[in-house]
């Protein structure tokens, strides 16, 4: 089996951003982030110190603004509409799911269609699943595409089977193939059969947010076989998939960590800059 890791993926974005980032040098402009973070959950302090790297590695900036976990609606409300004016921001992201006394889709949806990097509101997940080139994709998503991109895995005709139906990954994957050209069928963990329709795929994406789930059962031979899940179990991460499993009955797969959730970064990195390009009318 062949390891397809992330890291080779960014280091390729990331010569893409430098001649994006000098263009933007030349007019006074840093791409900026704003992250807004309710509370202290340790998993987004550690995704916060992580895009905050990745930003920082290329020249890009983050602003951190971080509220209390009981903060009231208004507030919080406040806080985006103003750095959604703030004209030195060039992407906003929202950090997920906010704590159940607030009101999320209230929130996302006072955040422009322009800085919206994450594709968090309406607007930009219309865009998305009409896959017209217009507004900012998922970033999840769009670092699966772009491992397959990079390791010229061409998706024309191939068989897909996407285990997992949210609006952050799963749903939108399926567009994102279909635009290239794959056959896809969307499942989840209540699909019958779905060992049988996993194991008749050439590529399996798991996306369900079940650790271990999908198993030597679940895979054929020769698939290439994308984890997308993030999970913590014993204290460590691991992925949706048994990746001893895949090592074994796979052609190619992903590892977690050190795969798509990688790339991810790099993908809202690339929003943020693109975003900061239009408004500085470099493009």
């Amino acid at each position: 089996m062949e390891e397809w890791r992330g890291m080779p993926v960014v280091n390729a974005m990331a010569q893409e951003f430098e001649i994006q980032i000098k263009e933007l040098a030349g007019k006074g402009v840093v791409p900026t982030l704003a992250v807004v973070r309710v509370g202290e959950r340790e998993d987004d302090l550690s995704y916060e110190r992580g895009l905050t790297k990745r930003f920082g590695s290329v020249g890009a900036g983050v602003l951190s603004r971080v509220l209390p976990a009981d903060v009231d609606q208004a507030t919080l409300e406040s806080t985006v509409k103003e750095l959604d004016s703030d004209p030195a921001v060039h992407g906003i992201l929202i950090f997920r799911p906010l704590p159940g006394h607030l009101d999320e889709k209230a929130v996302t949806a006072l955040v422009s269609p322009s800085k919206d990097v994450d594709c968090m509101n309406a607007y930009n997940i219309a865009h998305t699943f009409i896959q017209d080139g217009l507004g900012h994709e998922p970033c999840t998503p769009r670092a699966v595409m772009e491992i397959l991109r990079a390791n010229g895995y061409d998706l024309t005709g191939k068989n897909v089977v996407v285990v997992g139906r949210s609006m952050v990954v799963g749903k939108p994957l399926a567009m994102m193939m279909l635009k290239s050209n794959a056959t896809v069928t969307i499942c989840h963990t209540k699909t019958q059969g779905l060992k049988e329709i996993c194991r008749n795929a050439d590529v399996i994406c798991a996306c369900a947010g079940v650790p271990g789930m999908i198993t030597e059962e679940y895979m054929g031979s020769d698939q290439v076989i994308i984890d997308v899940g993030i999970n913590v179990v014993d204290g460590k991460l691991v992925g949706d998939v048994d990746y001893d499993a895949a090592q074994r009955k796979a052609a190619y797969a992903t590892p977690v960590p050190g795969g798509v959730g990688t790339v991810t970064t790099s993908c809202l990195l690339r929003s943020t800059i693109c975003s900061a390009l239009t408004a500085a009318n470099v493009r």
